[in-house]
């Protein structure tokens, strides 16, 4: 055994494992099939803009110890996420609040506004929801729904909204007043300089393989490591013995522009269904540039299919199963461990993987 951990995946999972590992004195080789380190996370430098590759990644975390460990490796902006809405020629702001409700119904306190969707719930609620549209309905009305959630979410998960399951609609806040911050954290921010430099300092002094499939790279050398971490698919590393576990894919197309400003805002979604996008992201914004240029993304939702990129787990019950068989074959292999978005078939924000590494670095000491 030349290693004590062989760590498939130099994303923000195995890096803070290796990070974790090395500080304990162990050896670590971490491999990634991609060229690049910081997985979906990562940013490349665009003259001077540092570009979201896979889409924009806000940290956010209400962890004390997790933001100050986050910022161990990286010094923090004061980005708050607050993306905007399109609908038709209007716009309207997220998440939605006394703004969003002033821009639908022209309501301006509090009281009108849960009238005006104590009404619309009225005239939808019936029993407890059985899918997305109906726990939709009942949480926000029509309008709110069919504006805002519904042609977003069907291009999103590539499914009509009666056949997703209820708990999606969830990530979605509600609330009565003119607070535009997406997220209800204490702690938010994006790195200066960007996630590929946090994880490149999480990774310093460790050996790391790029371009490096693992199941060619483990067939080569099947005692490289006393022990695996493992971040890939899970049913992938398994054969798809029992068949493949469904995900969700997305296509950017990015694009350097000759103007100072796009669009005003980091994200603006786009939520009629008849837009084949869901997003134009406009980087600059992340990290408030004032550059003379600008980088934008059209994010595209897309059919996945195996030897695409699996970006969202489609958590439903089928799904769920599956991954519960996968998962009595991961808990009886011997010294490899599973972890991360695909190796626990689970929509992980980034405060959580880095806390699962940690409890699994610990465990592993």
């Amino acid at each position: 055994m030349k290693y004590d951990f062989l760590i498939a995946g130099a994303g923000l999972f195995g890096a803070v494992f290796a990070h974790e590992a090395q500080k304990k004195g162990k050896s670590c080789l971490i491999i990634d099939k991609r060229p690049h380190i910081a997985g979906n996370a990562y940013t490349e430098n665009n003259n001077g803009i540092q570009t979201h590759k896979y889409g924009p990644h806000i940290f956010h975390t209400n962890d004390k110890f997790i933001w100050e460990y986050v910022n161990r490796f990286a010094e923090f902006n004061n980005y708050v996420n607050s993306p905007v809405a399109r609908f038709g020629g209007a716009l309207y702001n997220l998440p939605f609040n006394m703004n969003t409700f002033y821009q639908l119904w022209g309501v301006t306190t509090p009281a009108e506004a849960l009238a005006k969707i104590e009404g619309q719930r009225a005239c939808n609620s019936s029993g407890e929801p059985q899918n997305l549209e109906e726990h939709a309905l009942k949480l926000v009305g029509r309008d709110i729904y069919e504006k805002l959630i519904k042609g977003y979410t069907e291009k999103q998960w590539g499914r009509s909204c009666v056949d997703l399951p209820p708990s999606i609609i969830k990530r979605l806040p509600l609330r009565f007043t003119y607070d535009n911050n997406y997220f209800n954290d204490r702690y938010q921010g994006i790195p200066i300089g960007g996630y590929t430099k946090m994880v490149a300092n999480m990774l310093e002094g460790c050996e790391v393989l790029l371009d490096t499939d693992y199941s060619t790279f483990i067939a080569q050398n099947p005692n490289i490591a006393a022990a695996t971490i493992y971040t890939g698919p899970i049913d992938e590393f398994f054969g798809y013995c029992y068949g493949p576990l469904e995900y969700r894919s997305l296509q950017f197309e990015t694009e350097t522009l000759p103007i100072e400003n796009f669009q005003g805002n980091a994200v603006i979604n786009y939520t009629s269904a008849d837009i084949p996008f869901t997003r134009i992201i406009e980087h600059k914004h992340f990290e408030f540039g004032k550059q003379s240029h600008t980088v934008i993304t059209h994010e595209y939702p897309a059919q996945w299919s195996r030897g695409q990129e699996p970006y969202y787990p489609i958590n439903d019950k089928k799904n769920n199963t599956l991954y519960q068989r996968y998962k009595m074959l991961a808990d009886k292999c011997e010294n490899v461990f599973f972890g991360g978005r695909l190796g626990q078939y689970a929509y992980l924000d980034m405060d959580k993987t880095i806390a699962y590494a940690l409890k699994l670095s610990d465990d592993l000491s």
